[in-house]
Formats: structure tokens, sequence, C-alpha cells
């Protein structure tokens, strides 16, 4: 069952309070202390904890050539084909985020412009412990090799000590990575961070982790980049009694199974509809085998909330900003305009959360926790650089120069102001 809230109680439950994704100081300092030794002592501080997380230390870093064509004899053709032309989506979608170089002003004596440049190296965590995700290699490997990285190297842990899980190895084949490295923790985004005698050193670091994954992403950021601090997952639900109530509890269920601490809302004008659902979660989840995860997480993190009208519920949703929204209303499209605050949107009966975060195209690293207010999901653009150019001749500085030193001056930077004047004054 969904716990039923008014509007003001919601708000104060899971608005007011929204997570800033900021890990504990105990997992920090675990982190710390990882990274640091890492850091200093590369493949020797390395091992030590890849044996005292992971029990066993594979023989070779790197998951070899010979191993990467052998995952391909392991996986059925079809969940193959089915990933391939989930690639074809995703890659299809993100070309359309592709931009040029560019002059952006042109006059006379004058000219401006940006120039897109890729980052060279990138790294991808994936997790691959007691469950992996290869939809994870796809969405965050091809909008990077589409940006032009030279190297995108990816990390994720032996599930035996050994080798990695053949699927993700075939979803890496497919989305064009460079290297696999078998580890995976904390010990692997430092890794990636600052190198190894075996791991090369990245430029940014993307891709989903558990908490000390988290911690130790934020500790590295300002030496890398990273892509977010990512929370809970989270899907909110608009829907009215025209919805099919167990297409929206499947939605909800869909998104609690993940864990506990995932995050599934419903907001409609039909307490008939709040009823049907919570029928459905029951018999639903009765057959589900993440059953008690699912149901754990829809009793302390979920929330069913009637609202007295449509525009109330994009009104909450706006504050909420979720990470995913399903809008599951009549005429779907002619409420995008209300939205101002979410990850990915989902239109209609027939677009369940789902479908984006396997196979449709948009990208499903998305943010969380009410961090899509400011902050957007991964894209090709988070593996360009931009870096504006300028140039003036002479004649165009002298028509600038006394502005220059005017402002110059204003603020008590007599240097910037000489370095003007030497120019006009040259002669």
């Amino acid at each position: 069952m969904i716990p039923n809230y008014d509007t003001n109680t919601f708000s104060d439950l899971f608005l007011k309070k929204n997570s800033k994704n900021q890990p504990d100081n105990e997992i920090l300092r675990t982190a710390k202390e990882v990274i640091d030794d890492i850091r200093i002592n590369g493949d020797i501080a390395l091992k030590k904890y890849v044996e005292k997380f992971d029990r066993t230390i594979p023989s070779n870093w790197e998951v070899t050539e010979d191993e990467r064509e052998q995952a391909w004899q392991l996986i059925d053709e079809s969940t193959i084909d089915s990933l391939k032309k989930a690639a074809q989506n995703i890659k299809k979608f993100h070309e359309k985020q592709l931009q040029s170089s560019r002059f952006m002003d042109v006059e006379d004596e004058i000219i401006a412009g940006q120039l897109y440049r890729p980052i060279e190296r990138v790294g991808i965590y994936v997790p691959g412990g007691t469950a992996c995700y290869p939809s994870s290699v796809l969405m965050n490997a091809i909008p990077a090799v589409l940006a032009g990285v030279t190297e995108v190297i990816m990390v994720t842990p032996a599930r035996n000590g050994e080798n990695i899980a053949p699927i993700l190895s075939v979803a890496a084949d497919i989305a064009g990575v460079s290297k696999i490295y078998k580890i995976g923790g904390i010990q692997a985004i430092a890794s990636l961070a600052y190198g190894t005698e075996s791991i090369l050193s990245v430029d940014k670091i993307v891709g989903p982790g558990n908490a000390y994954v988290a911690a130790a992403k934020s500790l590295v950021f300002g030496d890398v980049g990273i892509d977010m601090i990512a929370g809970p997952s989270e899907v909110a639900v608009v829907a009215d009694d025209s919805a099919d109530a167990s297409f929206v509890a499947s939605d909800l269920i869909a998104q609690a199974e993940h864990d506990t601490n995932a995050r599934a809302f419903l907001l409609t004008t039909s307490n008939t509809l709040i009823e049907q659902v919570n029928e459905e979660v029951v018999s639903q989840c009765a057959t589900l085998p993440r059953r008690d995860i699912a149901e754990e997480a829809l009793k302390t993190k979920g929330a069913s909330i009637l609202v007295k009208d449509i525009d109330q519920a994009f009104e909450l949703v706006n504050q909420l900003a979720p990470e995913h929204l399903e809008i599951q209303l009549n005429d779907p499209m002619i409420y995008l305009g209300k939205i101002k605050n979410a990850g990915s949107v989902f239109l209609g009966n027939y677009t369940p959360e789902a479908l984006g975060d396997y196979f449709a195209g948009p990208n499903h690293v998305l943010p969380t926790s009410g961090t899509a207010r400011f902050s957007s999901g991964l894209s090709v653009d988070d593996f360009l650089k931009k870096t504006t150019f300028l140039y003036y001749s002479e004649k165009a500085l002298q028509d600038a120069s006394q502005h220059v030193i005017n402002i110059a001056t204003e603020e008590q930077l007599d240097g910037h102001a000489r370095a003007v004047q030497k120019r006009i004054n040259k002669q």
C-alpha cells in the first residue's frame, strides 16, 4: 500500500526536506582514506583494497581482447540484438546534440567565437556486483564516443574475483569503450582520478554507484570532473480518472524495486484512482521477485496525493523536480508547457519510464532529489569543453580602450588599465 497524504503534509515530508545527496561522514572518512592511499601508493594500495573489499585480486586488471571476444559467445543472440537496437536509438537521439565550433560575432576589425573540443579521456563507472546494468554502459559511453572522446575507460568489479559480467563486456564493445578494468568501489574511482602503474587516469568520471562510489566522486571532484552526485531514483506520475490503474501501479512498482530508498509518487485528481492503484500494487507485488524491496520503498518513501486540479499537480511537480515524470492524462502533449523542473518526461499511457531506462534514446542518467531545478541529464555536452576566442585589430582596441580603462580603474586594477593603455600609447 502507498500512504495517502494531503498536499501540505506531502510538501512538509518530501519537498521542504529534499535530500542534498550528501554522503554521511563515516562513508566520507572511509572514501578519503582509500583515495589518499591509492593516490600516493598506486598499485600497492589498489591491490590492498581490492583484496579487502572484493576478497580476490584478479590475475589481470584489464579485460583482455580474448576475454572480450569470449563474452560474445556467452550472451544469446536475441539479447545482443536488443542491445544493438537500443544503442542505435541512443546514438540517433544524442547525435542531434552535437555542436560545431563557430564564429559568434564578426564585425569590422573584431572576431569572436567558440571552440568545441572533446575531453581527452573519460572514465565510466558501471556497477557489477549483485546486479549489472548494460544499459548504463550504453547511456554513459555512447554520448562520450559521439563527442569525440579519445579514450573511454570503463571500470566494473569482477563478479567472481576474476571475470566481469559478460553482458557488460558485450555492451562495452557495442558502445565503443576503449578499455575495461576489473575494479569497483572507492578504489576504482581513486584509480581513475589519479592513475596507478596499471590504471590510466582520466579527466572526467561519470556513471552511477552506491553511497561509497558517490562519496568518492564527491572527493575527487576538482582534480577530475564528474557528472553528478546521484541520490535515490524517483518517479512522479500525474494522472486523472482517465488513467489505467494497472499501468500507474506497475510504473510505481518499477521505480520502487530499485532499492528501499527509491521514491514513487502519484499526484491525481481522482480518489477512485488512488484506491484502484493501491489494489493493483498489492496484487502486482505479490508475484514480484523483488517484492520486499518494492513494498518497503512504497510504504516508506512513496506517496499518493489527491490534488484539487491538474494545475496544482504541476505546481507540486515543479517543486519536487523529479528525476522521472510521467503524465498519464488525455492529450498529454498539451501539458509540456507546464513543466519547469524534471529530469525526463514520459507522455501518455504507453510511454512507461522503463522504456527510457533501456531503449528509447534519451539518456537515463538524470538529476535526482530536486536537482532538476538547476541541472540536466547526461548528454554529449558533458563530454565537450567550450573555449571562447577573440581577435581585436589595433583600431578596434583603440575604439574600446577608454571603456576598458574606465571599468578597470573603477575596480582599482591599474595593471589591467595599463595593459590597454600601453598599446594605445605605444607610439
